[in-house]
């Protein structure tokens, strides 16, 4: 295959982009040699050089595979073997007939809904190689699927946060802006911080990174900073942060410890709850203890979040007296009844009386991505259309584990009840749920029982290791496609630097080869090439965008250019401000057109694990139950890749040269245990156990330790060598209502690692 070159290479570098960010490419003899930082990206992320070294290494994938007990058995043959079994090369004729041969019995004899196409992942920041969309088309023109709802991120949210304010990813969009925080804010109350390392990402690509530059102007402008977190990192040291080591999965409790001093001590905006809110009166019922005889006061909240009741006080009255911003990271949506954070901000937010103010109110993951916060142009670019799938059937995105196991099984959600159907052929194109899924263990012995899963990857991970049918994809780098995104002002032309490694081809080509097999190559291609489909793309962007009052080049233009920047808004962006002017004429979309801070809706799902109302619940697994020599483990986000992808690549490697990931401990935890800073050693609790090496700071309080997400499976019986933090986590929904996951809920025990 011939690169198609960008027409106009001598006017520019080659350009790629990325969810982690953009950058020019170095190609040498037909091979990537460097990519280097995009000029107009004040703070580039170091992660996508990561790439260079991998695209051609060991670990790539260049030829179609199939795993070889099924190979020789047929579908269903020794699913147990799957991460062990030896591998066979195919050719792509083969493939696509035995691909084509397998849709064709599963649906004839179990019916469409037993194909499984969650998919989840990230794998591109290209409009049309979106790997998901060109999946679920082509899944959609031969009958449908099952699919999934929600995402890892924020499920929690995703489900009740709609229930209070109308919409939780409306909202998400249109995060008041740093610019707005800079100029309105006193006091910014971030509970799970604000971490920078998460901020280096945003969907669809990334031109400039700003969120540094957004927390550092605030700073400077005077905003005085409380970090409400296990983690003193969670929030750069420039910004001299107050920092609460608050207990993990306790900031509930704390929000109604600081509400309750609100209101006996006449703290609250009762004409701001009484115009914009409902239900106020049947959470303050709560609160008081009316029902339970437990008032949630400050001395209540002090001995669950292991702060002095002092602080609680005091900060509550800080609160009432400063324009106040109340943020929320999404991580505290995954953790044992998730939903309840969220609602209890809001609560405590709406008692301020400072929604839909500049700079103030409340805001949902500052520095989850880097578009948060940002003041942008919104334009709906057009994407690759997916088809009607007439498959009713879904599970909740984290309930994976408990579809496979229990086929027919009930399963409450958001108000209803459903049934898991019976998956027989599982395709996962764009995603490993290897990484991001719960007690992977688990998931491998139901991971056993569907009788084919077919993989689209480029690299030898532990899904494609775990498929029976591995078919070898191209990297952006190997192709071309545009990076268009509402989240960022930057829409960037992503250039075919090199050809495909190997047989690799791309997800659109795969599928048109099995769609031949099939008969319905017309309906998948409708006639027209990758290039004809990007073209498309643009052109219809270019209408959307017209209708938006934005004005972008033709093609040819854009071709030649390589990138746009779309004009940002003159003014800043503030949540919720025409409902804060105008509640009667912009209502939210609530049965009550109002904040439901008491949600009949949810009340009357009768759920014993998710009331009417914000609650503290305790979690299944936290401190406040713990052992003596249990700690508190907390998985968050790598700073050194996006979830999972280039942890085999140099930029990740470098941070762990003993070949596992680093776990942070507290100076006085390592010392009760006699561990020592870079000493291997071994995190366990029942469901399984993982290396990692020693990190001994003063940075994170005691009780907890710290370890990042992301690093590839490389099981040896129930232990990851490599030191994947999700072989301990728990695979538990979050509540009957989103059934969300709860990875941050999870008690561990470490002790040196046994030496071969």
């Amino acid at each position: 295959m011939m690169i198609k070159r960008n027409r106009f290479p001598e006017n520019r570098s080659l350009l790629t982009s990325s969810h982690w960010g953009t950058y020019c490419v170095d190609v040498e003899d037909g091979r990537v040699t460097r990519l280097t930082n995009f000029e107009h990206d004040p703070d580039p992320s170091p992660i996508g050089p990561g790439i260079v070294d991998v695209l051609d290494g060991p670990t790539r994938i260049t030829a179609p595979h199939a795993r070889k007990s099924w190979l020789a058995g047929g579908p269903g043959t020794a699913g147990e073997k799957r991460g062990t079994d030896e591998f066979v090369e195919v050719s792509w004729e083969e493939v696509n007939r035995l691909v084509a041969s397998e849709l064709d019995r599963v649906r004839r004899v179990h019916g469409n809904q037993a194909i499984y196409a969650g998919s989840y992942g990230w794998a591109s920041a290209g409009r049309f190689h979106h790997a998901q969309s060109q999946l679920k088309r082509f899944l959609n023109c031969i009958g449908g699927y099952t699919s999934s709802k929600n995402t890892y991120s924020f499920a929690a949210a995703e489900v009740v946060v709609p229930h209070i304010l109308g919409t939780f990813l409306g909202h998400v969009d249109t995060t008041t802006s740093w610019d707005s925080i800079a100029s309105d804010c006193e006091l910014f109350v971030a509970f799970g911080g604000v971490p920078m390392k998460n901020g280096q990402i945003s969907q669809g690509g990334t031109g400039a990174h700003v969120q540094k530059a957004g927390l550092l102007a605030a700073h400077k402008a005077g905003v005085e900073f409380v970090n409400i977190s296990p983690l003193r990192s969670d929030l750069l040291d420039e910004i001299e942060a107050e920092w609460l080591g608050i207990r993990p999965n306790t900031d509930v409790a704390l929000m109604l410890g600081l509400a309750h001093t609100l209101l006996v001590e006449n703290l609250h905006d009762r004409a701001f709850l009484d115009r914009y809110t409902v239900g106020f009166d049947r959470f303050t019922a709560y609160l008081m203890g009316e029902n339970d005889g437990v008032a949630k006061s400050a001395d209540w909240a002090a001995k669950i979040c292991a702060l002095p009741v002092d602080t609680i006080r005091d900060l509550a009255r800080r609160i009432a007296k400063s324009r106040t911003m109340i943020s929320v990271a999404w991580a505290l949506t995954r953790q044992d009844h998730g939903e309840q954070p969220f609602w209890a901000a809001i609560t405590l937010a709406s008692m301020l009386g400072q929604i839909g103010l500049p700079g103030t109110g409340i805001g949902f993951g500052y520095s989850a991505m880097n578009n948060i916060g940002l003041t942008r142009r919104r334009v709906d670019y057009a994407s690759l259309p997916q088809g009607h799938n007439p498959v009713k059937d879904f599970i909740p995105v984290a309930r994976v584990t408990e579809m496979l196991e229990n086929p027919g099984g009930r399963f409450d959600y958001d108000g209803k009840s459903y049934t898991y159907p019976d998956i027989r052929l599982v395709w996962w194109a764009g995603g490993n749920p290897f990484h991001h899924h719960q007690d992977l263990n688990r998931m491998r012995r139901a991971w056993a029982k569907p009788e084919t899963i077919i993989a689209n990857e480029w690299c030898w991970n532990a899904l494609a290791q775990h498929a029976d049918i591995v078919l070898p994809c191209t990297t952006p780098l190997e192709r071309t496609d545009l990076a268009l995104t509402p989240k960022d002002p930057f829409q960037v032309v992503m250039d075919q630097a090199i050809e495909p490694v190997g047989q690799a081809r791309d997800d659109h080509e795969i599928l048109r080869g099995i769609a031949a097999e099939l008969d319905v190559e017309e309906a998948f291609t409708e006639g027209r090439s990758p290039e004809g489909w990007q073209r498309w793309i643009w052109d219809v962007s270019c209408q959307q965008a017209a209708r938006a009052g934005v004005e972008l080049p033709d093609w040819e233009t854009f071709q030649r250019q390589g990138w746009i920047k779309v004009p940002s808004p003159e003014v800043p962006t503030i949540m919720m401000r025409a409902f804060r002017t105008d509640p009667i004429s912009n209502p939210l979309n609530t049965p009550s057109g109002k904040i439901e801070l008491f949600s009949e809706t949810i009340a009357s799902f009768d759920y014993d694990d998710c009331p009417g109302h914000p609650v503290w619940m305790e979690p299944i697994e936290w401190l406040g139950r713990a052992q003596p020599d249990q700690l508190h483990m907390i998985s968050n986000q790598p700073r050194n890749k996006l979830h999972s992808q280039l942890d085999h690549g140099s930029i990740s490697l470098a941070d762990r040269p003993k070949g596992v990931e680093p776990v942070m401990m507290n100076r006085e935890d390592a010392a009760t245990r006699n561990l020592t800073e870079g000493q291997i050693v071994q995190l366990h609790n029942e469901r399984g156990a993982c290396l990692a090496q020693l990190k001994v700071s003063d940075e994170i309080m005691p009780g907890v330790i710290q370890i990042a997400t992301g690093a590839w499976l490389e099981p040896e019986g129930h232990i990851c060598l490599r030191g994947n933090p999700n072989v301990l986590t728990l695979d538990k929904g979050t509540s009957k209502l989103a059934q969300g996951p709860i990875a941050h809920s999870c008690l561990v025990r470490i002790e040196p690692a046994q030496q071969k």
